[in-house]
């Protein structure tokens, strides 16, 4: 189809949803005719209505402009002159693109609405935004191990270190330059030399995270302490710290109308918009 042709077929679609909103009566809906003006001229009339609101007739004839270019004041004052030779006609100029200056001045003077109608772009159908806050808190326990110990019983810390900072994405070398580190613990507890039960670091971290916030780091000492660590089995450890971290964020959710709307129709002379439904 002719896209002139379509883009008329458009606007007399939009139109008439826009009567709906407005519970107008609608008595009739023409495209491409031609009516007879005062001085015996015919006139071709794109979109064509005839609709009662609130007990008055009215009289409207659109004139369509499938431009991709500003719609010059030339043609707005040829669309006057064919409505000043109509019987009590409307008339409604509309275009995708926008109007000249020049031909905002001379539609406002004589009455003709100038409109901006298309279909929406990327971000126009955007109706709202939803704020969702996120208060996340991590805890971390780790743990300062006797290196001198590890070195003379062949564990290699540095080298756990450095294979942490290869698995980081920050790569700062954090690990390395830290006297604590992470370990994963296989039994929970902690034990002496002799290996006698010393205490439950799953019971012990549950009581030091009650502490107030301004107590972390919190840094627990021990003298003769092993754990048993996946990575590197039984070692001996200096001290284990609690600590955590606070994050706050913040996602925005744009809530899109942009499956439902299908067409934004915007007066070119007061800027109001509306998001046009089509079925």
């Amino acid at each position: 189809m002719n896209p002139n042709i379509e883009y008329e077929f458009f606007t007399q679609e939009v139109y008439k949803q826009l009567l709906n909103y407005h519970h107008a009566s609608i008595k009739n809906v023409q495209h491409n005719i031609k009516l007879k003006g005062h001085s015996g001229c015919e006139h071709q009339i794109d979109v064509y209505w005839e609709y009662e609101k609130d007990g008055v007739n009215h009289h409207v004839a659109i004139e369509c402009k499938n431009y991709n270019r500003r719609v010059e004041k030339e043609k707005v004052c040829a669309f006057q002159g064919v409505i000043a030779d109509l019987d009590n006609i409307e008339g409604i100029m509309v275009t995708k693109i926008g109007f000249q200056k020049g031909a905002k001045i001379y539609a406002k003077k004589y009455g003709i609405l100038l409109k901006e109608l298309r279909e929406p772009n990327k971000g126009e159908t955007i109706i709202g935004e939803i704020e969702i806050l996120h208060h996340i808190e991590k805890w971390h326990t780790l743990y300062k191990v006797d290196e001198k110990w590890a070195k003379n019983h062949n564990i290699n810390i540095p080298e756990y270190k450095r294979r942490l900072d290869i698995m980081s994405f920050n790569h700062d070398h954090k690990w390395s330059n830290s006297s604590h580190i992470p370990l994963t613990i296989i039994d929970d507890v902690v034990r002496n030399a002799k290996g006698d039960y010393l205490v439950s670091l799953d019971s012990l971290g549950s009581q030091i995270r009650k502490r107030p916030a301004k107590d972390f780091p919190y840094v627990l000492p021990f003298e003769d302490a092993y754990i048993n660590a996946k990575e590197c089995g039984t070692v001996k450890i200096l001290e284990v710290k609690y600590d955590f971290e606070r994050d706050d964020q913040k996602t925005t959710i744009a809530l899109d109308a942009g499956e439902l709307v299908k067409a934004i129709l915007k007066d070119a002379l007061s800027e109001n918009t509306d998001l046009m439904v089509l079925p």
